[in-house]
């Protein structure tokens, strides 16, 4: 995948510091290339649900920007993004010191989209896949 923008990696790097609600959260950019994106998340007792486990809007929001990371890659330097769609799968508890996630675009067209995003739960012995996303995102 080509980016049409040849500072791709400014404009990504300024879409994630200028969402308030990412950086309350505590999401950090990772590495990021033309079609994927990656973030991370240092987790803490603010992010887990009353049963310890991490909170599914956690794993939302960390799914979603990241998509928006990946595809922020490929868009030209004037256009805006915004999702109109996420399809969460909750796949096992997650639970550990950090998440990871990894978003791949599997289509950039002109006006939508599509992205995929895993996340992994992590602790100091094991990563394990807790959720995938399909993230659709309109290109304004």
């Amino acid at each position: 995948m080509s980016p049409r923008n040849p500072n791709y990696a400014g404009k990504v790097r300024e879409e994630f510091d200028a969402a308030a609600f990412v950086n309350d959260l505590g999401i950090e950019l990772g590495a990021f290339e033309p079609g994927w994106c990656e973030s991370s998340l240092l987790l803490q007792p603010r992010h887990l649900q009353q049963t310890g486990i991490v909170h599914l809007g956690v794993q939302a929001t960390l799914a979603d920007h990241t998509a928006g990371g990946a595809a922020g890659t490929l868009i030209e330097a004037d256009q805006k993004m915004v999702s109109t769609n996420i399809e969460l799968h909750m796949l096992r508890p997650a639970t550990g010191t950090r998440l990871h996630c990894r978003a791949e675009v599997l289509k950039a067209g002109r006006r939508l989209t599509v992205v995929e995003s895993s996340v992994y739960a992590e602790s100091e012995t094991e990563r394990v896949l807790t959720a995938k996303a399909t993230v659709t995102i309109a290109i304004l």
